[in-house]
């Protein structure tokens, strides 16, 4: 194959990475202080669609964006006060925001008008930043930044000691002054508003349109790059750009007809998912977490 041929591939790739390391990171985040959250999914879908609405009626891409972070902090923060203060399930509480997001979704998208597709406007999409081989987001750039700054935050600042601290040993943390549950709701807040960057970039940034099956498993994804990273943000950049390539280079197949008739698209399509399972049967067991992950803590 032509080198030419492999920047398309390349391209496509970093642009998948972004949503899937954005949300892994936002999880590793909460699961250094000891929460779960599945609703990863759910998340990203809502915040695909407030971003579309945002930047339209902001009338710019970057207030999209921003619409979009505050969809997904505003989740985190009912995640983090149902789990933390009112000691609820997470595994339940994540689902929960799974079915809230698929029915809130569909129900929006009937009501403006066009059932199941609703097409963001390209002069409120992101303006991609040209390279010369090819063209690139600048929402590329922030989550590489992103990744470097959490694992700063998490491995070399007092916070992340807190952090880590609680969701490692809550008692021991409480007894030395520190807030778990501020803690443990301040995680969930910060990650949902990764993961709320996460989805609106799908929809003002990548795909330019919402669909209620936009996400297409990608915050599932994510969680399975957590997995893999045991943690570490650099890992989950790593992984992120992994599965990316493999979604990118199942979009890539679709649109060109020499390789389709070699390996099927749809054969293709079915890579990150497969590699998905693999991660987990693999890294499951080997990768050690917080000890109170997905524990509430009761003060006694």
């Amino acid at each position: 194959m032509e080198v030419e041929h492999l920047w398309p591939i390349f391209f496509i790739s970093l642009h998948a990475m972004v949503p899937i390391t954005l949300a892994a990171i936002g999880e590793t985040i909460e699961e250094s202080a000891g929460l779960f959250n599945i609703g990863l999914e759910g998340m990203m879908l809502i915040s695909a669609l407030t971003g579309a609405l945002g930047a339209e009626y902001t009338g710019s891409a970057v207030g999209g964006l921003l619409v979009g972070l505050s969809t997904g902090a505003l989740l985190g923060l009912v995640f983090g006060v149902i789990n933390t203060y009112w000691k609820g399930d997470q595994l339940i509480t994540g689902v929960g925001i799974n079915l809230l997001a698929l029915g809130f979704v569909a129900f929006m998208l009937v009501n403006l008008g066009a059932p199941g597709f609703h097409i963001v406007p390209r002069d409120v999409q992101i303006k991609l930043i040209p390279l010369g081989v090819g063209a690139v987001s600048p929402l590329v750039f922030v989550t590489v930044a992103m990744a470097f700054v959490v694992y700063w935050l998490l491995h070399r600042t007092q916070l992340g000691i807190r952090i880590k601290a609680v969701g490692e040993n809550p008692a021991a943390a409480d007894v030395a002054g520190i807030s778990v549950n501020a803690v443990r709701l301040g995680t969930a807040i910060a990650a949902g508003a990764l993961i709320g960057l996460a989805g609106a970039y799908l929809s003002v940034d990548w795909f330019g349109a919402v669909t209620k099956e936009i996400t297409a498993g990608r915050g599932f994804i994510a969680l399975a790059i957590v997995v893999f990273s045991g943690l570490n943000p650099l890992l989950a950049l790593l992984g992120g750009f992994i599965f990316g390539f493999f979604d990118g280079f199942a979009t890539w197949v679709s649109t060109y007809p020499k390789i389709k008739e070699i390996i099927p698209w749809q054969f293709v399509a079915m890579a990150p998912y497969i590699v998905t399972l693999l991660v987990v049967a693999g890294a499951i067991g080997r990768v050690r977490f917080p000890k109170a992950l997905g524990i509430p803590y009761l003060r006694e």
